[in-house]
């Protein structure tokens, strides 16, 4: 009634890739994926389903993030796709573009590059730096 609804973000976690594990090469994945070591490749999300891709605050991700979910609270370089929600959380750290159609960004988080929404039909992009100073 109102335009597309959103499908819901994966609920469980299907992978997991830990704090001491380092991946050389992409990875294509459905469902859930949690990274909380080193991934020096593309991660894309497969399939028809809805995939959710959560990145701890250790995880580093050298490469392209193409998922329709993603919780972000690690460092990416390269660009990331979410065709649905990303969230930033406070220690993200994002050097790339990002393509989105809704995202929140928690206080701390830092992007570096265009944020472009694809959430309307001309999408407008917007070169920005964030940078959110704590009260430390």
């Amino acid at each position: 009634m109102f335009g597309k609804k959103t499908s819901k973000p994966q609920g469980h976690i299907d992978t997991l890739i830990g704090v001491d594990t380092c991946i050389q090469g992409d990875i294509e994945f459905s469902g859930g994926l949690r990274v909380d070591g080193h991934v020096r490749g593309n991660i894309v999300a497969t399939g028809e389903k809805p995939s959710t891709l959560v990145l701890s605050e250790q995880a580093t991700i050298e490469g392209k993030v193409q998922v329709s979910h993603a919780v972000i609270n690690g460092t990416i370089t390269g660009p990331v796709h979410t065709y649905e929600y990303l969230e930033l959380q406070p220690k993200a750290r994002v050097s790339g573009d990002v393509y989105y159609r809704v995202i929140e960004i928690k206080f701390g988080a830092v992007i570096e590059g265009k944020l472009v929404n694809q959430g309307s039909s001309e999408s407008e992009e917007k070169v920005v730096k964030l940078l959110a100073v704590t009260g430390d």
